[in-house]
This record gives structure tokens, sequence and C-alpha cells, in this order.
């Protein structure tokens, strides 16, 4: 049995909090979101953490994180950086924004040798997601196609009680394996269920169960090839917007189209937890009080 290794994106973590010291603990003993996201790893039998971070934030990230796992299991640091790009490409003067997951993705080609999940630093996934990737990621498989894995949430367990969420509503075939992921920008929470407006401003109602795509991810490190063909296209017709992004589910609907890669839809019922408004945080405090009491995870990670 092989055992998977974990890749969390956290490059961004340090803008999105102003500093990783102001990270807000969630948890009764000071645990943040990524200790349950590592405790959750390393029960499901992952065997590696890689952590995808700046440069420039490498040694506070080190001491106020990453010293918290690496007496725990095998734990690395790959860097993204805007400058790391395929040769005869040069970054715009003007540009900031950091190139997107897919990038972050293919900084680690180098290190990660062997079947790996994917997720986002500051998102709370639950126990299953984890579990459903390491039972499929532990097996190994061979074929034309590339066999990848997404873990699915229902939409109405992954929205916020205070505003409008972006989702990647996902659409499967009868045999669950992803078809598409349409970006929905404006979905919100209501007594029936959800719903979104969409690009012609027209009000679209959801039952809540539909599938809802949270950047959680398995993948073969046959990603990597794919990552670098498409990565070169996009910067061809990307290099001057200084906005643009390289985002893995759009690589991920690309491979799918093409018939490079199937990706099978893993459902968790499990709920998402994440601070997208500042009201969120105390939710979330609430909700990981619930699972502690219930038994799903210690008092003290």
């Amino acid at each position: 049995m092989i055992k998977p290794t974990l890749l969390v994106l956290a490059a961004g973590i340090g803008s999105r909090y102003g500093g990783l010291k102001q990270i807000d603990p969630v948890g009764p003993t000071s645990e943040i979101i990524i200790d349950y996201s590592i405790y959750d790893a390393i029960r499901a039998g992952f065997g590696k953490v890689v952590f995808v971070i700046r440069k420039d934030i490498e040694e506070t990230f080190r001491e106020c994180i990453g010293s918290r796992f690496e007496a725990k299991m095998e734990t690395e640091y790959v860097f993204q950086e805007i400058d790391k790009l395929p040769s005869g490409f040069k970054v715009p003067e003007c540009r900031q924004k950091p190139w997107g997951t897919g990038h972050a993705i293919l900084m680690a080609k180098d290190l990660v040798k062997e079947p790996f999940a994917v997720i986002n630093a500051d998102d709370f996934y639950g126990r299953c997601g984890y579990e459903l990737l390491a039972k499929e990621l532990s097996k190994t498989k061979t074929g034309t196609v590339a066999e990848y894995y997404m873990v699915g949430f229902k939409i109405k367990n992954t929205l916020s009680e205070f505003g409008f969420v972006a989702r990647g509503v996902c659409k499967t075939d009868s045999n669950g394996y992803l078809v598409e992921v349409v970006e929905r920008t404006k979905i919100e929470k209501t007594d029936g269920g959800a719903k979104f407006t969409d690009e012609n401003s027209k009000i679209i109602n959801l039952n809540g169960n539909e599938i809802a795509s949270m950047n959680m991810w398995g993948f073969t490190p046959s990603l990597f090839k794919h990552l670098e063909k498409h990565f070169v296209d996009f910067l061809e017709k990307n290099i001057g917007n200084l906005k643009a992004e390289f985002f893995i589910p759009t690589v991920v609907g690309e491979l799918v189209k093409t018939k490079e890669a199937q990706v099978k839809v893993l459902q968790s019922g499990d709920q998402w937890f994440g601070v997208t408004y500042r009201e969120d945080k105390p939710v979330v405090i609430e909700n990981i009080r619930k699972l502690i009491n219930s038994g799903a995870y210690p008092e003290k990670l």
C-alpha cells in the first residue's frame, strides 16, 4: 500500500490573514484549522505533508505552523514565486498577483513522486474527505487515461450565514465521474437550500444537495506533465493580463474534456468550514466544539 502525500496550498496565507502571527485559533487549546487537517490526514494514512509557501514567509511559517507537524510526520516545503516561469517567459513589470493554484501545485513536481491530495491551508474539510482520498490514492493504478479524484461537498454544507460565496458547482455522469465544474460567484443560503445569481442577473434556486468543489483533490504525479503543458499555453495567452490566474479546476476540466483524465467524485457528508467573513469565526469555533463533544476530535491535538 502506497502512503499518499498531502500537498497544502499556503502561499497566500500571510496576505489573507495580515501576517502569520495573526492566524486566529479556532480550537480550545489554540488549534488553527491546519492542525485539524493534518490530524485527519495522519489518521487517514497520509505519510508526508508538503507545504507550498512563499520564500519570504518561510522562517515565520516554519516557526508558527510547520514546527507543529515536523515531529508527527515527514514535512517538506516548496516555494511559489511569481518569477518561477518556464524558459522564454518573463514576469511583466507590474505583475504582483500569484499565478494561481495550478502554478502552486506545479511547484511541487520535483518533490512529490507519489499519489497526492491537494487542500487549501485555511479550509476545514472534515475527516471523511481524507479517508476517501487516502483509500483511493493508496491503490496503484496504471492506464492510458489518468485517474484523479475530487472530494465533493453538498452545497448546503459549504455556505456562510453572512453573505455570498463562490463555489464550483459540479456535474457528474451516471457513474459518478466529473463532467464539468461551473464556477458560481454569488451563492447564498436560503431557507429551502440555496440560490445564485447568474451572469445575466437571473436568480436560480438550488435544493442544497448539489455537489460543490472545495479544492480538495487527489492526483497522481502524471498531473505535473499536464500542468507544465497547460501553464505554457496559459502564459502564451495571458502573460500580459496582470490579474489572470492559472487555476487547477480549469486544467482538470480541460483534461476531462480531452479524455486525458477521468475524475471520480468522492462525496463527503461532512460540513466544510471556512472564515469567508469576519462573522464566520464564532460559527467555526462553535462547530469544532460540537465535533469535539461528539468524540470526533480530542480536546487537545
